[in-house]
């Protein structure tokens, strides 16, 4: 795992084989956007206590949706240090393991990249979810951070905007492998379109991805243009 600073002694980015999480600090509290894949708690407990954090002050962990590479250690890491795991309600019976992770509609080009990840990633045990988010919903770090539902890769996707920081979350909803681009793997495209746009109309500063590395110059500008970009290519 790659730990990679994104804004000084407030935000990191934790960059696991397949897929990453956040980990943002306020003073010393810790909130995790995403927890990686099963099995990588311990690194992340490393990551922590590398930055001079303390793992007990980490309370809550925010999961952008369901998928295994996001949701992985959730469970093992709220267990350990008390932290209350969020996620919207439409995700959250999948991450309960209620009901089976959403099949996405696969573009030719996308399926085997799909049959990779589902090879490569360990499945994530069932893990309780404290908190059913909703659109709207305000969480108590970041000066103020907001649940913006983001519907398309899958149903219960969520950004996390910090509007006083200009930071924003995307989850899988957008990628920057490469050129930046719709989020692959998606359960309903149109709807993933639609809310690239409306992440993209957020006009971030910063903007961080659950694959590729953070936007931090020109962000706004770039968002923008590939969501229009996309719109227009369907």
């Amino acid at each position: 795992m790659d730990l990679v600073e994104v804004l000084p002694n407030q935000l990191h980015m934790l960059r696991f084989s397949l897929g990453q999480a956040y980990l943002w600090q306020d003073g010393e509290a810790l909130t995790l956007i995403d927890a990686g894949h099963a099995g990588s708690a311990e690194e992340i407990e490393g990551a922590m206590r590398s930055l001079g954090a303390t793992p007990e002050r980490l309370e809550r962990i925010v999961l952008t949706h369901c998928h295994d590479d996001h949701v992985g250690a959730a469970g093992e890491l709220a267990a350990r240090w008390g932290a209350q795991v969020l996620a919207h309600r439409l995700d959250s019976p999948v991450i309960r393991g209620e009901q089976p992770v959403p099949e996405p509609v696969l573009l030719d080009w996308e399926i085997p990249l799909h049959t990779h990840a589902l090879a490569t990633v360990p499945q994530a045990p069932p893990t309780q979810v404290d908190r059913e988010l909703e659109d709207g919903d305000v969480l108590g770090f970041g000066d103020g951070a907001y649940v913006v539902h983001a519907p398309g890769h899958t149903d219960g996707s969520i950004g996390i905007h910090l509007p006083r920081h200009g930071v924003l979350f995307t989850g899988d909803c957008v990628a920057a492998v490469g050129p930046l681009m719709l989020g692959v793997f998606n359960v309903d495209r149109p709807r993933a379109i639609t809310t690239f746009t409306r992440l993209a109309s957020l006009a971030p500063s910063v903007a961080c991805f659950g694959h590729g590395d953070p936007l931090t110059e020109n962000t706004a500008g770039a968002l923008a243009k590939a969501a229009l970009e996309t719109a227009a290519s369907g």
